[in-house]
């Protein structure tokens, strides 16, 4: 296992789970108080942590792995586990994405594909690496992005830990050229299969979906 994790890592659980839990109607917000002590997303230790690893992150600090698998357990144990770990990949994928200069980022969206494209996948293989300690390489018409050593792995029943994996490429690769196409988990540790694998059609590229 890593020994040590980029904040962002952890920090994505963290939020997911605020956001989660967050009251999103005006009956529940009259009752906040009450849900702090109901729900782990809205508890001052959540916060304390959210404050701490926003703050490692800013630094570009990392953190020990450990207490990110703690965390994703933490959130396995949730029967909404599935929804918060596909929100925590979600929100890995926007804000490693805002680590790419809004420079290129612009020019990606205005350049010819058969340019965005490469320079897209640049950039998709630095975050991986560096945020998801994954390896992404091009294999046909498909990007694969392989974790050796996945930290949601057998933290919840099945492979739902595994979402968050699925979630963060998909969304990373939206934002990078627009893809919309599947992402297929089509190997995985807890299968006995090796590191685990996502698929993702890299042929899917449409300029109009909701870049940002």
């Amino acid at each position: 296992m890593l020994a040590t994790v980029d904040a962002l890592l952890p920090l994505s659980l963290l939020e997911a789970v605020r956001n989660v839990d967050t009251p999103n109607d005006q009956f529940d917000t009259e009752y906040v108080d009450e849900l702090r002590n109901k729900r782990l997303g809205l508890s001052d230790t959540i916060y304390a942590q959210i404050k701490r690893h926003t703050e490692a992150a800013r630094r570009g600090h990392r953190t020990a792995s450990d207490e990110a698998i703690a965390l994703a357990k933490l959130i396995g144990r949730r029967p909404d586990s599935e929804a918060v770990f596909r929100a925590a990949g979600d929100y890995m994928a926007r804000q490693s994405y805002r680590t790419i200069s809004p420079v290129t980022r612009k020019l990606m969206r205005l350049m010819p594909s058969a340019m965005a494209r490469p320079l897209a996948f640049r950039h998709a293989r630095k975050i991986a690496a560096r945020y998801l300690g994954g390896n992404v390489r091009r294999v046909g018409s498909f990007l694969l992005l392989e974790v050796p050593r996945s930290i949601t792995l057998g933290t919840a029943p099945g492979a739902i830990g595994c979402t968050y994996y699925e979630s963060a490429i998909k969304q990373l690769l939206r934002l990078l050229i627009g893809s919309i196409g599947a992402v297929e988990h089509v190997r995985c540790s807890g299968r006995g299969e090796g590191s685990c694998e996502w698929r993702a059609d890299w042929r899917s590229f449409d300029r109009t979906a909701g870049l940002d």
